[in-house]
């Protein structure tokens, strides 16, 4: 028996921790391996300017180079964004799933479920950097790889209190609003408008203390690796958590909590405009559910908008101006840092235009963008509507469950070629502005192939979906399977080895479409790959016996 909201609440979320922090704890042995196999000429030959911007101490070795790779960023994106996903679900959560109210029928107060759960998450997000930490010791212990001179302690708790904001952010706003779209949404814009702030800005003379203002910062502003704990930047991220948890509470005890979350979508809007009714009546279809793509639509539209503004205004047209006024240091010395060094981050280098694109956009943050929209329509479009027991009305209609999975299919599609639209846009217009000469017809190219990665690992949600209709498993495969791919193709590239063909990155940029253009071969394997995935969530969904609640 669960006699604690604490006990339930470390009980339903104990996995996510674990499957994460065992994730990027493998990725990092097998980083730090391959890392170590380099040629120290690699090493040795860059300008000591550049080893302190990477943040390679004189006295330690390549394959410290892996704690930066890992864990400065995929660790802590994933780990921030596994905060995020817990701080939504503990009120706006509960409220959606409509189980706010079984909830609070036992003898327990609003303040008493909040501090609860916010100290499971505590418990587990301090207990997952632990793990972290002993992964980050034991690592170069088993590869015989010095980290003389790193401080691991220093860097993993700076990464543990970073989480903790996040989290009680999107704890903060899901208790205010109720709505887990915003508490999800909104914490991710900061986190994600805050990484690019603080690899941006410090790139132009005059905007470097700008950073400060972004949390990101007080993760590796002050370079803890190198340099140890700064308590002061410490400070500032539990400081701020305090304070969000504090707003946590009286958000939730000054607002009626709803049974259920509701909302109104853009189609309802249309609808209720006299001079919008007509069309959005076609759009919307009739009540025998005829147009369900549509619905599929409607519920992720915000998502759509947030994604897609960011890779349009931020990742595209910024990008162009933000180049032109880099510092001419910076630039060249994109020259002196190998290739190989780069490829975690997917290549590319700041001492051409079409490098330069590729290192701050194409290489990481465009597949994480376009994969969030793309992996959240794969997830939701069956587990979505299991999980919240939506499933049975729409099936009750005179629809079959291949039309019913063709039709979130299509929208997940839809989704995703205009991400890939709004990206070729945004890059056009940052081109342009910064009069940086790339091809047009390359960054198309780029474009198109990094549509077809994000539909693949869509397709590979939604296969998830129809087979299991279990909305964590619909969502961690692809998100697990993307990381393997990517981390896999990099190292292949390292060691030049055939096994990275084996990635579906290596179709990605593997040819350097920016540069060189469109690779049909590549396109080709992409497309075919997302045909037979969408192929076998057919059979998957119509054997199944589906659920009441996933």
């Amino acid at each position: 028996m669960l006699t604690t909201v604490f006990s339930k609440t470390v009980l339903d979320r104990w996995r996510g921790v674990t499957i994460t922090v065992v994730s990027l704890s493998l990725l990092l042995y097998f980083a730090m391996g391959v890392y170590r196999d380099l040629d120290l000429a690699i090493y040795t030959g860059l300008p000591a300017s550049f080893k302190s911007l990477i943040g390679i101490p004189e006295n330690a070795d390549v394959g410290s180079l892996a704690y930066s790779a890992v864990y400065n960023s995929y660790g802590a994106l994933a780990f921030s964004g596994l905060a995020i996903a817990m701080g939504a679900a503990f009120i706006a959560g509960e409220e959606r799933k409509g189980t706010i109210g079984e909830l609070l029928a036992n003898p327990k107060s609003r303040t008493h479920i909040v501090v609860s759960k916010a100290g499971a998450m505590l418990l587990l997000l301090g207990l997952g950097g632990l793990l972290l930490w002993a992964a980050a010791v034991i690592s170069p212990a088993l590869l015989d790889v010095s980290i003389a001179g790193l401080h691991v302690g220093a860097f993993t708790l700076h990464l543990t209190v970073s989480t903790f904001f996040y989290g009680f952010l999107a704890l903060a706003i899901g208790a205010w609003t109720g709505r887990t779209g915003m508490a999800i949404g909104i914490p991710a814009a900061v986190m994600v408008l805050s990484f690019f702030a603080v690899g941006l800005l410090p790139l132009v003379s005059g905007w470097e203390d700008v950073a400060k203002f972004f949390p990101w910062y007080y993760l590796g502003g002050s370079e803890p690796l190198l340099n140890g704990v700064d308590w002061a930047h410490v400070a500032i991220l539990v400081g701020g958590s305090a304070v969000l948890f504090v707003l946590a509470l009286v958000g939730v005890n000054r607002r009626d909590l709803r049974g259920r979350s509701t909302g109104v979508s853009l189609i309802d809007r249309a609808r209720s405009n006299p001079m919008t009714a007509k069309l959005a009546e076609r759009m919307a279809g009739s009540t025998r559910v005829s147009r369900i793509w549509v619905k599929s639509a409607s519920e992720h539209q915000g998502l759509l908008l947030v994604v897609s503004a960011a890779m349009f205004f931020i990742m595209g047209v910024l990008m162009g101006p933000v180049y032109t006024a880099m510092d001419q240091t910076l630039v060249s010395m994109g020259d002196a840092l190998p290739e190989a060094l780069l490829a975690l981050f997917g290549g590319g280098n700041t001492s051409t235009p079409e490098g330069f694109y590729q290192i701050e956009n194409f290489g990481l943050m465009a597949p994480i963008s376009i994969m969030v929209v793309t992996v959240t329509l794969g997830a939701k479009a069956l587990a979505g509507e299991e999980s919240d027991r939506t499933m049975g009305l729409l099936l009750a209609q005179p629809v079959s469950r291949s039309k019913v999975l063709a039709e979130k299919a299509f929208a997940m599609v839809l989704f995703g070629v205009i991400v890939g639209v709004v990206t070729f846009a945004g890059v056009l217009a940052g081109n342009a502005l910064g009069d940086m000469g790339i091809d047009i017809g390359n960054i198309a190219a780029t474009c198109v192939l990094l549509t077809l990665i994000g539909l693949l690992f869509g397709a590979l949600a939604l296969l998830t979906s129809a087979a299991t209709g279990r909305l964590a498993a619909a969502v961690w495969v692809p998100v697990a399977a993307a990381l393997v791919a990517h981390v896999a193709n990099a190292m292949a590239s390292l060691q030049d080895a055939a096994w990275g063909r084996l990635s579906p990155f290596h179709y990605y940029l593997g040819s350097d479409p920016l540069s060189n253009g469109m690779s049909w071969v590549d396109a080709a394997v992409l497309a075919a790959a997302t045909v037979v995935i969408l192929a076998l969530a057919f059979p998957a969904f119509a054997r199944r016996d589906l659920r009441e609640q996933g």
